[in-house]
This record gives structure tokens, sequence and C-alpha cells, in this order.
């Protein structure tokens, strides 16, 4: 199967594998170990034999492309001219803060929660208000009544909504997206919706595009979403922002020419069309083996590494450990699996404070790699056991 195929990315440049220890497994960084879709090579290879890497644009086969991905999949009718671009997820949420906030102003998330949306809110001189996530009973559910609080002061002018939600995997109803939704309409917030990981639900789920929850969404809702999680493309940096409000568009617009960020680059294009009209049956090959894999992963812990709990998640290729049981000091607990294991996993802390005991392992890489991964993390938690 090409999907349990080992490809070595240690010399490639990998932000993931680009590692001193040759012996380390990073099973961190959201992106796959597996190679992308026959059509996506082609035509990106056809792109290169070409020879000419000049400035590019955007065309109609791409805006097509989009269109016919969301309506495919969401039944979402997106109109032409609610379509934008950026290089990627947090740059664009960068200019959407410039655009609609003034330093000072207040902008929610919900922790634990993907750590960029952090430095994004700092750096453009917003506060940051945390509508931490319930965790009860081995899942995450939101405190409607705490966000309807901070959405209500008059200095909060933006929601980010991570949906499906990373780390801790939840995809959201349309009951709990409508009721967010009545809030932010009530108390006039802008919902950034991060839909990044939209495409990759587990068996039973499917997302729901927050825009699509009610028509009034539209008014006040950015939609960003992009192939690079789903068809592991990210290198190629192309973003997707529905912008539906005309005028939150333009001063979106405004600031991405302004940046000299307007153009994708020379592979960007042919990628998305070849992904979107043709990658559906690797998609489906790579839900799969995700679900496989992270049935392996429960069944691992649960007889090897007890202390160890799996947030069982509803999406994403990005699983989400409860570690609180090792008596280790969550300070301590990323240096543990990288001393002890050999084993690079995102830490916990960097999520908020509600990452405090927990760490972010990528199951998205051959059976081979993640089996050779958990022994070292079972006998690095044996070895630990056994001398207290």
């Amino acid at each position: 199967m090409p999907l349990e195929k080992l490809i070595d990315r240690r010399k490639t440049h990998s932000v993931k594998w680009y590692i001193e220890d040759q012996d380390m497994i990073p099973l961190c960084i959201a992106d796959m170990d597996f190679q992308v879709s026959e059509e996506i090579v082609n035509a990106i290879s056809q792109k290169a034999a070409h020879g000419i890497y000049g400035y590019s644009t955007f065309c109609e086969r791409y805006y097509d492309a989009v269109q016919y991905w969301w309506k495919t999949q969401y039944d979402w009718e997106l109109k032409r001219e609610w379509i934008s671009f950026s290089p990627g997820i947090i740059p664009g949420i960068n200019l959407l803060l410039q655009a609609l906030t003034q330093p000072g102003d207040a902008v929610i998330v919900q922790d634990p929660v993907y750590y960029p949306f952090f430095s994004t809110i700092e750096t453009q001189g917003c506060t940051l208000l945390s509508n931490s996530l319930i965790y009860s009973n081995g899942t995450y559910t939101m405190n409607f009544e705490d966000f309807e609080e901070k959405a209500s002061r008059p200095n909060t002018k933006i929601f980010i909504l991570c949906s499906p939600h990373n780390p801790v995997g939840r995809v959201w109803t349309k009951e709990e997206l409508r009721k967010i939704g009545e809030i932010c309409e009530k108390h006039g917030v802008y919902v950034i919706s991060d839909e990044m990981h939209g495409d990759l639900t587990y068996s039973g789920y499917k997302h729901t595009p927050f825009a699509t929850v009610h028509p009034g969404h539209l008014r006040f809702s950015i939609t960003c979403a992009a192939p690079s999680k789903t068809f592991n493309i990210a290198g190629m940096q192309s973003s997707i922002f529905i912008i539906p409000n005309k005028a939150v568009k333009e001063k979106y617009e405004t600031l991405l020419m302004g940046y000299g960020l307007m153009r994708p680059n020379a592979f960007a294009v042919e990628g998305t069309i070849a992904a979107y009209y043709k990658g559906l049956p690797w998609l489906q090959d790579v839900r799969s083996y995700l679900e496989c894999n992270l049935q392996y992963v429960c069944s691992f812990l649960e007889h090897n590494i007890p202390s160890i709990k799996l947030v069982k998640p509803e999406a994403t290729h990005l699983i989400w450990l409860d570690c609180r049981d090792l008596g280790i000091p969550s300070e301590e607990l990323h240096k543990f699996f990288l001393e002890k294991a050999r084993v690079r996993l995102d830490e916990g802390m960097k999520f908020g404070k509600g990452g405090y005991g927990f760490e972010r392992i990528n199951i998205a890489c051959p059976r081979e790699v993640l089996t050779e991964a958990l022994l070292r993390m079972k006998a690095a938690v044996k070895e630990k056991e056994t001398t207290c």
C-alpha cells in the first residue's frame, strides 16, 4: 500500500524532519509522511517541465475548483466574489486582526488551542480572552455562559473559532455553532473560523462550515481553509479565505496587497486544482488509514501504557494525549519523551493553560514508524515506573 511506504525526509528541508539527532522520531508538526496523490504529482511535474516560474496569478479554473470542492463536500454554493487568498492561515488572520481591530481590542480563543493564535493576537496589540473548553468524561465541550460574558465586553471584536478543533479533535455540532453564532451576532463580534482540518473527519462525523449554519452568519464570518492539511501540500503556501462581507474583504485585500502577498507561488494554482478535482480517492484512502492508526494507538495505550489516556478525536490526524497520570510535572513532560523515548511530540503547554499535562501526537505516518515510537514511549514509561 503506498501509504505504508517509508520515505526518508531528513535531507529534504522538511521542518518536521530537520533534526540533528538522527535517532529521533518526530511525531509533531501537522504534515503527513505520506506521498501526495499521483494526480497532484503529475500536475506539478507538468508545471515544472514548462521551465518558466514567473509571477503567478489565479485563473477561472482555480476558482471553479474551489467552488466545486465546497459544493460537493459541504453543499455550499460559494460566490466567486467571496473567495480570497493568503499564503497561510496565520498570515491571513494577522491581516484580518489589523483590518478589524485597534490595539487593545479583545480577541476570544478556546484553549487548549492551536498556539500560533496566541502570538498572532499579541503581535497585533490585542488582548487575549480565553474561553477555556470544558474537559469531562474524555471529551471537550464549550462553556457558553463564559463565552457570552466575554463576547459582551465592549472591546471584544473577534472570536477565532477552531473548527474542527486543534488539538482536541472536536467536530462542533450545528447546534453548538448556532449558539456561538447567536452570541456573536448579538454582541457584534466577528468570527474568524479556522476550518483547516474540516476535510479530515473520522467515521460518523461531518464537518459543518460555520458560515452555512444560518444565513445571517455570512455577514460577520470569515472562513479560513486550504488544501494543505487535506492533501499534504502545505509547502505550496496557498490558503483560501472566504469573506462574504464586501467591506471586510476590501479591507483585507488592501492589506494583502500592501504587504505584497497577493500572488500564489508558481505551483500552488495547479496543485490546488488537481487536489480539488482529482484528489478525493487519495483522501478517502488516507482517512481509512488514519482510522486504522487511531484504533491502533488507542488499543496500544490501553494495553501497554494505561497511564496515558487518548482523547478520542472526531477529526484531524493530530491526537491529544492526557498524560497527567504519569505523575510528571507539566514543565518536564515534553523533555521526558524527548530524552527518554527519543520521540518528539508537540508540547501541550504551548496550547494554553488547558494543555498542561497533555501532549499532541501526529499519527499521519506509516504504521511501522508509529509502532516504533509507541514502543519507545512504553519502554520509557516502564523504566520510570520501575525506578519510582
